[in-house]
Order: C-alpha cells, then structure tokens, then sequence
C-alpha cells in the first residue's frame, strides 16, 4: 500500500530523514516509535501530501480513503454544533446526500435514474446511511454525553475539540489510518474505549504513539524512527524492544571491535611515523584510521543518555495521608465540579486517580497539594505530611535558560540549601552527571526533563507525590524509566494517568470518580476493570448454577442452597434417608453419567493443546523468515501467513479456555 523508497528530508542543515526505505502492506497494523523529534510525525506529512521530499519518492497503491487528525480543528460555520461538525468526517457525503435528494424528484427520467443509482451505491459504499449511528457511538465512547452532542462546538476546549476530531475520523472508516498520539488528549477510560474500537478496525493502521498499551494490543509491525533512519521490525511492540535490545548488542559488539582495531593502528602511527623505514607503513595505517573515522559506528543516544532515577526514602509521616469530608468545589459559586466527595488515602498507597476529563480530577489535585481550597466541605493532610505535587505543565515550569544546575540549586535554596556535597549527590542520584549540568533546560529531552523535575521536587522532601499525567512528555524509554522508579519508591503515591500500562504497573489501589459519585477500589487497575465489569456484565444465571452445584431430591440444581460437597444434604431429601451402600451406588452411576462428557471435554483440552503447540511453532518459522527474509520473499503473502497462524491460534486458544473452563466445572460436580 505505502512504498517509502529513499526518502530524505532535510530543514536547513539539519538531517531529518535519511534514505529512509520500508514498506506498509495493506492491512498491516503499524507501530512507528522513537525518540521525540526524530521525524516521525514527518513521515505521516509525507503520506498526506503536506510535506516534499528532497530525495527519493513515496508510492501510494491504488486511491485508499486515508483518514487522520488534524491537531487544529476548526468548524466550517461558528455555530456548527457538535454532531454537525463530527458529521463531516467524509469528504462530499453532504453534498452527495443533497445531489440524491434532488434526484429523487424526478426518477422517471432514464438519466437522473442511472445517476441516481451511481450515487447510491458510492453513499452506502462510504457508509453514508448508518454514519451518524458511527458517530454517536465514537463520541460516546471518548465521553462525550448525548446533551453535549448538540452544543456548539467552538464551545468545547481544545482537547475536547480532539476528541470531537477523533470522532469522526474513525467514524469514517478511512483504508488507511494516521493516527499520531491519539491518547494524549484522552482519559483513561477513553483510551480503553479506543482500544477496544481499533481492535475491530479493519483498514490500514500506522500508529504514532509512546502509549504502550496501544502499541501492544493493537500492532503487529514495529517501524523506529531514530536518528534519521528508519527500521521495520516484523512483530508486535514486545518483539521490537527483545530484537532492539539483540541488535544493539551486536551493535556494540561492533563498535568495541572497531574501537580496539583502531586504538592498535593509532599506537603504530604513534610509534613509528618518525622513523623514515616505517614511514609508509604509518601512512597506510594513517589512511585506514582515517577510513575508520568516516564510517564510525555511533551508539543511539537512548542507551548511551538514558540516565537514572533513585527516588529517596520518604521521610516519615502518620498512617493516615489524607482525608475529605463532603467535598466540593465551584468556580463561579453556581456549577460545581464536583460535591460530596469522600475517600481516604493511607500510608504507603500508590492510587490511580481515574475518571473521564472534566470531572475535577486536577482540581481535586490541587486541593490535596494544599493549592487550591475546597469551596465546601473538609480536606485534611496527615501528621508530617509534605505533599510532592508535579502538575501536567511541569514543562512548562522549568525556566529554559537556566541550567540544570541552577534550576536544582534554587530549589535546594528555596528549601534551606545545605552542603554542596550533598546537594551534588542528589544530582547525581537523579542521573545528572558533570557533563549535564550546565545543560539549559530547554534542550532536555522529554526523559531528562522529568528527572529535573523530580529532582526539583524531591529536594522538598516529600513523602506523599501527587502526579497529573507524569507520562506525558516522555517517550517509550522515558516512561519505562518512570515507572520502575515508583514502583520501588517507597512512599504514598496519587496518579493520574491514561498511559493504561503505567497505571497498571504501579498502581495498587484504584480511586474512580464519576458525574455520581466516587469509589475506592482495594486492588490494582486489573482487579478495578473486573470488579466494573463484572457490575456492567453480571454473571448469567447459568454460571451461576455451575458456581453452585448443590443438588435437590429431583436432581435438579437447587440454586438457592448452595452447598459444598455431596455429603452437605437436607435432612428431608431423599438421599438423607439411602443407606450407605445406596448412597455409594447412586454416586456411581452419576460418575457414569457424567463420565462421557468429561472425557470429551478432556480430548477438547488435549486437542487444542497440541493443535496450539504446532501453530505457535508454525508462526515462529513464519516470523524468522519475515525478519531473515530472502531475496525473492513476497512480504504481503508472509504477513498474510503470519496473521493466519496469529488467528488460528487465537481460535484454539479460545476453545481450549472455554472447554478447560466447562471441564474443571464438571469435575467440582463429579461425585465423590
């Protein structure tokens, strides 16, 4: 579908593109990842059209419909409501839609007749008669309300106005999908509903996104953009960071050989460039170094720069870190954002803050941060609390012309100051070396940039952190840093986030707050999700038999008395009254009963088992010939390949899980 041969862009001196060649077969589902900066979002301006290349080409297969975000959306007329402008998402449908309706006047006519029908087809082809059922669905699930679908839309913000754009690009089921950091406008229950959407996508996906939820559910190649160049990896996120890793080895493998090779000629040339009968030799092997030095093998900046972050121990505080009272707050004294709120936080908990934006999640931050007062109600701090509050603007926040150093020293004064040794070590453990910090802050990187404000924050000495999006700057490298840094910190930690992998890694209690109420949920983001589910789906009365398998005197599940083992009867059932060599008889029989069922369900198990084993090794064989491939290999009959076995297994994995799940059923019935 998308040929890119040679590629090269260039802004001024600077080399943004080089030579950059892979290909994008129809129906692949495409992660593009790397560094921020590297030229990702360049590759997507190439496709649309909005940016030239100065070498090499671009070649687009067949017309695909090619759907994507625009980062400034706009309405065509300043009171377009909200479905109005979602609407729109295909190009030409309105007008379409007006041209048949015109038609339809007159159908007695051969020729309005022909047109009409020509017409018709394209409307119900482009999805013209159910677009506005695809739209109310896309807007709801990324939290729009149906009062809201008919407000202006110059009324919402900019990030709503996102989402609103979002909307109707996936409503318009495009061929081909560009979509670049869909989540970062989004809510963590949005970017589970995009999940779930995309999932069922069946077009051309590319992905731009550091979002390793997305990245691991929804693509099946990896294409890293770093340093110009572009590299296409034959397998999902997981595949990309193992592979990665084994290329880089090598890598540097390489570069310690070239390293030695040239350190060796380096001391020949030393040594003996003075003397008239080395004199030639010293010059080759001058020439070679030379050669060496054009063709130097150069380590990515990610392993090299990745630097390190020690959270401290917390200093210690009382059990309880905060608590409210029928909170609540309004900005204007009429509307509240939020009322009645009450929860408690305790020492030692890491609590995911997760609700839909615009239910005061921020606000409600600021007020435990001691920022903001609540306009009603009570918000209590613990004994020898310090909140640690790092607000989605921390960017924003570090002066850019001040160095690493400077910006650390003030915060360091601000808090009393102390001995430069320690305030170096400090420094140190935040992975800011002699070489980083007389940095400006603003040439960081998005990953340096939040170990400075980490840094700034720690010499406060909190011990209770309060984090509004912490992700959001950061790329894959970044985020991975963060997150094993709060996964061993010891402290009391409130997130909020919609990076799902994050929430799920280092939260451990859940706090979800709805235009409702709030709730607390024990357990981590998996232990949330089931709980929710399991509230919006409820157990059928059929597996609710199977959970309890107690039996009345007619044989039939007495669902209302659950008991635990066969012996476990009511006195006036028939079987209390059996001796005990009826009793075993009558279990026996029920054994026999069951006994072709079980061993039916066992050969399922078996069978599926075995089938899965022979197409995982099948796939493997598939995937090794993908990333070794040969000369004359047909890449869109691989990927087919691949996808097939991908499906297959699937297939049988669900039916193992299904008949394992019915067998270990059967087997807590089977008599005793």
């Amino acid at each position: 579908m998308l040929d890119f041969k040679g590629i090269s862009v260039h802004y001024g001196h600077q080399d943004v593109l080089t030579n950059v060649t892979f290909r994008v077969n129809a129906g692949d589902r495409v992660g593009v990842v790397g560094p921020n900066g590297s030229g990702k979002s360049t590759l997507f301006k190439i496709v649309l059209g909005e940016m030239s290349t100065d070498s090499g080409e671009l070649i687009i297969e067949g017309s695909p419909r090619i759907g994507f975000t625009r980062q400034n959306p706009a309405p065509d007329t300043p009171d377009e409501t909200l479905l109005e402008y979602s609407l729109r998402g295909i190009p030409g449908l309105s007008e379409m839609e007006a041209e048949m309706a015109e038609l339809e006047a007159d159908l007695a006519d051969p020729a309005k007749m022909k047109r009409y029908g020509e017409l018709q087809t394209k409307f119900e082809h482009l999805g013209g008669y159910d677009i506005e059922t695809r739209v109310k669905v896309a807007l709801g699930g990324l939290g729009f309300t149906t009062e809201e679908f008919l407000k202006p839309f110059q009324s919402f913000s900019g990030g709503w106005r996102m989402r609103a754009e979002l909307s109707r690009v996936l409503a318009s089921k495009p061929d081909l999908l560009l979509l670049d950091e869909p989540s970062n406008y989004l809510d963590l229950p949005a970017v589970d509903w995009l999940q779930k959407y995309l999932k069922a996508y069946e077009g051309t996906l590319m992905l731009i996104s550091h979002d390793r939820y997305l990245l691991r559910t929804l693509t099946n190649i990896t294409v890293e953009v770093d340093a110009g160049t572009a590299t296409r990896y034959e397998g999902d996120l997981d595949w990309y960071m193992k592979e990665r890793e084994v290329r880089y080895q090598h890598l540097k493998a390489a570069k310690e050989n070239q390293d030695h090779h040239r350190e060796q000629l380096q001391r020949f040339v030393d040594r003996f460039r003075a003397q008239a009968t080395k004199a030639a030799q010293a010059q080759s092997r001058q020439k070679l170094i030379d050669k060496i030095d054009e063709e130097r093998i150069v380590l990515p900046k990610r392993y090299t720069q990745s630097g390190r972050l020690r959270l401290a121990e917390p200093p210690p505080s009382g059990i309880e870190m905060f608590r409210c009272e029928n909170l609540g707050f309004s900005y204007d004294g009429v509307k509240n954002v939020f009322s009645g709120l009450e929860f408690n936080v305790t020492r030692g908990d890491k609590v995911a803050l997760i609700g839909y934006n615009g239910l005061g999640k921020t606000t409600l931050m600021r007020i435990m941060a001691g920022t903001r007062e609540p306009t009603e109600g009570k918000a209590v701090i613990g004994h020898n609390v310090v909140p640690g509050y790092l607000s989605q603007e921390f960017a924003e926040t570090i002066p850019p012309d001040l160095t690493v150093y400077r910006n650390a020293k003030n915060a360091w004064d601000a808090r009393g100051g102390g001995p430069e040794k320690v305030f170096r070590n400090q420094l140190g453990a935040f992975g800011f070396d002699e070489n980083d910090v007389e940095k400006p802050a603003g040439v960081l990187s998005g990953g340096e940039k939040i170990r400075l404000a980490f840094l700034r924050l720690f010499l406060q000495c909190p011990n209770f952190l309060l984090l509004d999006e912490p992700t959001t700057h950061l790329d894959l490298d970044g985020r991975a840093l963060l997150q094993d840094a709060l996964q061993k910190y010891k402290g009391t930690i409130l997130l909020v986030s919609h990076d799902i992998e994050f929430v799920r890694a280092v939260a451990t209690s859940v706090i979800e707050i709805t235009r409702e109420d709030i709730r607390q949920f024990p357990g981590g983001y998996d232990y949330y999700c089931e709980k929710r589910e399991r509230e919006t789906y409820p157990p059928s009365e059929a597996s609710r038999q199977r959970r309890c398998p107690s039996r009345g005197g007619n044989g039939e599940r007495d669902v209302g008395r659950p008991v635990s083992n066969a012996s476990a009867v009511d006195d006036q059932s028939p079987t209390s009254r059996l001796s005990k060599k009826e009793l075993r008889q009558q279990r026996a029989a029920e054994r026999a009963k069951i006994a072709p069922k079980l061993k039916e369900l066992k050969k399922r198990v078996e069978t599926a088992e075995k089938k899965i084993d022979e197409l995982q090794k099948a796939l493997d064989e598939a995937s090794a010939e993908l990333f070794n491939p040969k000369p004359d290999t047909d890449f869109a009959e691989a990927n087919r390949k691949v996808r097939t076995l991908q499906f297959e297994i699937d297939r049988y994995t669900a039916d193992w899980e299904e008949a394992a799940t019915e067998l270990e059923a059967l087997e807590a019935e089977k008599p005793q």
